[in-house]
């Protein structure tokens, strides 16, 4: 089994989760990961942030998109060219593959969904966040033998911080 994916709820820390295990154990990752974009303490989108530093914007209030969730409008320019090139990157380059998040923004890009396949087929080993929501792709994911899902609560992030480390070092 080479895939770990997170799910909990918004907010609960599935991140944070993927980054301390990038920095225990130092690996040679790429990806990305997203971060909320907050003004005044308001959450106003979600920023896509590679582990090369690229940045771009995932979904905002302001963003004009025909791909709502919600009240953000979805960026599939930024998902396709900052996103999606991080995974072709890394299935080249990289021992491990980041992707956080498998979600509803995420899933209006064909080519992110294609890509996210290709990850979890390939020998690499993927760690990532996975939205709770159902549907045919992420449900296709889910019932995947090859990936384990791990649900984050408060009281066990610290627990799987270390279990995903030792997994990834037992590989």
């Amino acid at each position: 089994m080479n895939n770990i994916l997170l799910t909990g709820r918004p907010g609960i820390g599935k991140t944070s989760v993927i980054r301390e295990v990038i920095d225990i154990l130092k690996i040679n990752a790429g990806g990305f990961y997203t971060r909320e974009i907050r003004e005044g303490g308001v959450r106003k989108g979600f920023e896509i942030i590679t582990l090369n530093g690229k940045k771009g914007i995932l979904a905002h209030v302001d963003c004009r998109s025909p791909y709502r969730v919600s009240k953000y409008g979805v960026n599939i320019k930024d998902l396709e060219e900052i996103a999606a090139p991080a995974i072709e990157e890394a299935l080249r380059n990289k021992e491990c593959i980041i992707i956080d998040e498998i979600g509803r923004m995420e899933l209006y890009s064909p080519k992110f969904c294609s890509l996210v396949k290709k990850a979890l087929d390939s020998e690499k080993r993927v760690l990532g966040t996975i939205q709770a929501r159902h549907n045919e792709f992420l449900d296709s994911i889910r019932k995947r033998e090859d990936a384990k899902i791990i649900e984050v609560t408060f009281e066990n992030r610290k627990r799987i911080i270390k279990e995903i480390s030792d997994f990834f070092r037992n590989l």
